[in-house]
């Protein structure tokens, strides 16, 4: 399911116009971001997804083509973790 399916599907199931469906949808991407960005709080849709700023230490890796070691600083990642319904989805149930 792309973006426009994704729209459409919302605006049938909450019975509002597209394009505010796609407003609500970009609104949600652009809070979960900043808040991300921050690094200090989760955020959190219970029993659907949980977002977090994760911290990678810096490590030693191995070119594949040369075998030479690199150096790969610290940084950033994201960590998304599904919640338990949809999990539940996941199996089919």
């Amino acid at each position: 399911m792309n973006r426009s399916e994704l729209v459409a599907a919302l605006s049938e199931r909450a019975e509002v116009t597209r394009k505010d469906a796609d407003a609500v949808l970009a609104a949600l991407a652009e809070v979960t971001g900043e808040v991300v960005a921050k690094g200090e709080e989760k955020v959190t849709i219970p029993g659907f997804l949980t977002f977090e700023r994760t911290h990678r230490a810096a490590r030693t890796a191995r070119n594949p083509q040369t075998g030479e070691p690199i150096k790969i600083p610290a940084g950033y990642s994201v960590k998304v973790s599904a919640g338990s319904k949809l999990k539940e989805a996941a199996k089919g149930k």
